[in-house]
C-alpha cells in the first residue's frame, strides 16, 4: 500500500476517497455529553473551548465545549463537524483562540493553525506554519509564534519566527526572527512582546523577550529576563508577567514582572510559575516544576495582587481537590462568575480532567476530557 501510495496517482485518489468516506455516516463517533452543572446565566459569553492536546505522534489533538446555557460538558466536538476530514485536529493542539467569528486552533506538530467558524466549529481553512506554537490578534492580523525548525533537541535549531497573517485571508503577510523557540505573545501599546525560551538548545536555553515594532515589523530589542521562558500575560495596566521554566536542574521556575513603559524586568517572584490567568486584579499561576537531581515534581498554587504587585497568602483552591489532581495543565478564570477552571493531564497518555472550582475555591463539579486538556478559549454571546 505505500508504494502504492508513492508511485500511483490512481491508488492516492481511491485511497482517499476509501479513508474520507470511512468518516462520515455511522462511522463517526459522536460528542460523549455530560451533564455536570445547571445552566448559569452569562450575558458575556455563551460557554468555553477546551483544547486538548493529545500525546505527541498520536494525531489526538481534540476539542471541547462546555455549555453555560445547559450546563453540559461536550467531548470531542470536531470530528461530528467536519466529517470529511481525514486526520481531524491533528497531532499536539497548543493553543485555541477566538477573533471576530473565527476559531483558531494551533496545531503545533502538524504544522498548521486550523482555522474554524467560532459557532459551528466547521473548518474554514488553514494556515500552514512550520513547528508553529501560539497566537495573538491585533487589527486584523494574527501573530503565530513558530520554532522555524523541526520538532528536535538541537543546539544547532534554527533562530525563530513570528508570522503575521492577515485574518480575512488567511494569508501570510510578514515574518520577524525573534528569538529561539519563542513560545506565548502579547500586544502592548503597539508592541509586540514574545517570550523566547531557547528549548532545543539545553543547556543554552534563551533568556529573552523580543520587542517587535508592529507598525515596522521588525525587532527593536531584547529584555533579557530569565532562561527557557514560556507563558506571557499582559494585565491591565500594560505589565507582563512571564513565567521560566529554569533548567529542571539548579535553576529554579520563577514568575518575572516586566514594565513595557521601560521594558525591563521590575520584579521576580519566588514562585515555581508554569501557567497563569489574569482576571480583573488577581493573577491565578500553578507550577508544576521537575527535578532531574530528585526525579520529583514540585506542584504549587498560589496567586497574585497585580495592582499591588504581591504575593496573596494561600492557594486558589482551597477544599483539598488539590490532592486528587495528577498534573495541572491549564487554568482559565470565567470573568463573570469568577469560577475558576484547572485542568488535570494525569498520565499525559489517557484522558484528562477538568475540575470546576467557585471562587471560594471549593469544587463545584469535574468531568472526563481528552488526553493532555490545557487551552481555553471563552465564546462571546455575539458570535
Amino acid at each position: 500500500m505505500i508504494k502504492l501510495l508513492r508511485f500511483t496517482g490512481i491508488a492516492v485518489l481511491m485511497a482517499a476517497v476509501a479513508v474520507s468516506s470511512c468518516r462520515t455516516g455511522n462511522d463517526i463517533v459522536p460528542p460523549v455529553v455530560t451533564q455536570v452543572d445547571t445552566p448559569v446565566k452569562h450575558y458575556q459569553y455563551k460557554g468555553f473551548y477546551l483544547l486538548n492536546e493529545g500525546n505527541m505522534g498520536s494525531n489526538k489533538s481534540t476539542l471541547d465545549f462546555f455549555d453555560f446555557t445547559s450546563g453540559s460538558y461536550k467531548k470531542n466536538i470536531y470530528a461530528e463537524a467536519n466529517p470529511t476530514v481525514v486526520k481531524e485536529l491533528g497531532d499536539v493542539g497548543n493553543d485555541v483562540q477566538i477573533y471576530g467569528n473565527k476559531l483558531f486552533a494551533v496545531i503545533n506538530v502538524s504544522n498548521k493553525v486550523e482555522v474554524m467558524n467560532a459557532n459551528t466549529v466547521k473548518r474554514i481553512g488553514q494556515i500552514g506554519l512550520l513547528n508553529c506554537r501560539y497566537i495573538t490578534f491585533s487589527n486584523g492580523k494574527a501573530y503565530i509564534s513558530s520554532y522555524a525548525g523541526p520538532v528536535l533537541i538541537d543546539p544547532r535549531s534554527p533562530i525563530g519566527i513570528v508570522a503575521e497573517v492577515d485574518t480575512a485571508t488567511l494569508q501570510i503577510t510578514r515574518k520577524v526572527e525573534v528569538g529561539y523557540q519563542p513560545e506565548e505573545m502579547a500586544v502592548v501599546n503597539g508592541k509586540l512582546y514574545v517570550a523566547n525560551s531557547g528549548g532545543y538548545r539545553p543547556p543554552t536555553y534563551d533568556s529573552t523577550v523580543s520587542v517587535i515594532d508592529l507598525s515596522t515589523f521588525k525587532e527593536i530589542k531584547k529584555i533579557p529576563v530569565d532562561i527557557n521562558l514560556h507563558r506571557l500575560k499582559a494585565d491591565s495596566d500594560g505589565d507582563l508577567y512571564v513565567t521560566s521554566r529554569g533548567d529542571y536542574y539548579n535553576r529554579p521556575s520563577a514568575l518575572y514582572l516586566v514594565d513595557t513603559k521601560t521594558d525591563a524586568v521590575k520584579k521576580r517572584f519566588p514562585m515555581a510559575a508554569s501557567n497563569l490567568c489574569i482576571s480583573g486584579d488577581t493573577a491565578y499561576v500553578y507550577g508544576s516544576e521537575y527535578s532531574y537531581n530528585t526525579a520529583t515534581w514540585r506542584i504549587n498554587y498560589g496567586m497574585i495582587n497585580v495592582k499591588t504587585e504581591t504575593i496573596i497568602p494561600g492557594s486558589f483552591i482551597t477544599d483539598g481537590t488539590e490532592k486528587a489532581i495528577k498534573m495541572p495543565y491549564g487554568v482559565m478564570v470565567d470573568p463573570e462568575t469568577k469560577d475558576v477552571y484547572v485542568t488535570d493531564a494525569r498520565d499525559y497518555v489517557s484522558s484528562g480532567v477538568l475540575y470546576c472550582f467557585n471562587k471560594q475555591g471549593k469544587k463545584r463539579w469535574s468531568v472526563t476530557t481528552g488526553d493532555i486538556p490545557g487551552h481555553f478559549v471563552f465564546l462571546p454571546v455575539t458570535q
